[in-house]
């Protein structure tokens, strides 16, 4: 049995960070040891896929940066794009597998954080600590015992919520034979093609350069599509709305990700918590997790540090989760056109204070300013009705 001060489950955004900052020695601060258990390839492993986030300046893991930008764009379903420069604000896309190649070779280089390819079965609570039962993949009994553990694994099922709505997407990385795109800008909202029944729908587009870029189909709606209906989608985005000829499709990614006002619980046992998108990072209104991650992880890592109980901090505000509550109600229930509401959030809000908003970052005043400039009534409506809703499980869930 591997003995541990912190044993961290899954080798995911959430995982991988709090490893990578528990890793480096902190001068003043006690040592840490720490075991990071990641399933073997296969199912469990999460697949490929691409984050992004927005910071001002250089930041923590700019080495794995794919590609950046501070002119971003939203189209409405017709007239003309608003388009802002979001300085200080740098807009980043990290791909997983090179955020995973950073993280690897920073941990290669200190004695802090041992690595584990095994099958989590288990995670025994005792008193003081937790046991993580596994199996290697050739069937091998393995465990680690450790005064806390932190699992960063997917949930089996979502709590019950008063609203949940998925945010599901299927992005295509393309190249294509002449310049079609313009590096220096990013598309960030595209509702110019047709919207689903419930929810809203719109094109997503990441330059990499000027003839590759990623470019999604995202919908925000209770229930996923075929791949087949993705693709015909895309098809129609990247045809009839942006006009690319001789396209070529290198690489694919899907995901699902749950915008819910659901509480998360951050603790399974006295020593063991949940991190992540199971520990609540993702933001309800946007489906942003990975800034979420790091000011968790960062938390989490700082208290470990001091010798504090490292009970991970709920990365969103409780303002900023119940004005979520409200725009999440207000789309399901149809009381805000989304197209609508979003294209006029952005063109009448400064895209800077707008995003310092959705990473939770504004103050109150500067919330009222931003809900005067939604559908007000429509707004009031959905806010009256919110704390009346009973909380349902997810059918799906």
């Amino acid at each position: 049995m591997q003995e541990a001060d912190v044993a961290i489950i899954g080798a995911g955004a959430a995982g991988l960070s709090l490893a990578h900052r528990l890793a480096r020695p902190v001068p003043g601060a006690r040592p840490l040891s720490a075991v990071l258990v990641d399933a073997p390839p296969g199912p469990l492993r999460p697949p490929r896929r691409t984050w992004c986030f927005w910071e001002a300046g250089r930041g923590r893991y700019d080495a794995a940066v794919t590609a950046s930008w501070r002119r971003l764009r939203v189209h409405p379903p017709a007239g003309r794009p608003i388009e802002d420069d979001i300085s200080p604000l740098r807009y980043k896309m990290i791909r997983s597998e090179d955020y995973e190649f950073l993280i690897a070779h920073d941990l290669a280089q200190y004695e802090g954080v041992r690595r584990m390819e095994a099958t989590v079965d288990s995670v025994e609570a005792l008193q003081q600590g937790a046991v993580i039962h596994a199996r290697t993949a050739d069937g091998h009994a393995r465990s680690v015992r450790a005064r806390w553990v932190f699992d960063s694994r997917p949930a089996g099922s979502l709590p019950a919520a008063r609203t949940t709505l998925l945010q599901h997407f299927r992005g295509w990385f393309v190249r294509t034979r002449r310049p079609a795109f313009d590096p220096s800008r990013a598309d960030l909202m595209d509702f110019r093609m047709p919207q689903p029944a419930k929810g809203l729908s719109f094109g997503y587009v990441l330059p990499t350069g000027s003839r590759e870029a990623l470019v999604e189909y995202t919908e925000f709606s209770p229930s996923v599509l075929s791949k087949d209906a993705y693709d015909t989608a895309l098809d129609h985005y990247t045809g009839a709305v942006l006009g690319l000829k001789d396209l070529e499709v290198v690489r694919t990614e899907t995901g699902v990700i749950p915008m819910t006002d659901a509480p998360f619980a951050r603790q399974t046992a006295p020593c063991v918590f949940r991190i992540g998108a199971a520990g609540g990072a993702t933001r309800p209104s946007t489906g942003y997790t990975f800034a979420g991650v790091q000011r968790q992880t960062a938390a989490v890592a700082a208290a470990l540090r001091q010798g504090r109980r490292p009970v991970p901090p709920p990365p969103h505000s409780a303002r900023s989760r119940a004005m979520d509550a409200v725009l999440l109600h207000a789309l399901d229930s149809g009381l805000v056109d989304g197209p609508a509401f979003f294209s006029s959030l952005f063109a009448r809000v400064p895209m800077t204070r707008l995003l310092r908003f959705l990473d939770g970052r504004t103050r109150p005043h500067e919330d009222l300013c931003i809900g005067l400039r939604t559908p007000v009534l429509p707004m009031l409506r959905a806010a009256a009705e919110v704390p009346r809703l009973p909380r349902r499980p997810f059918p799906d869930g």
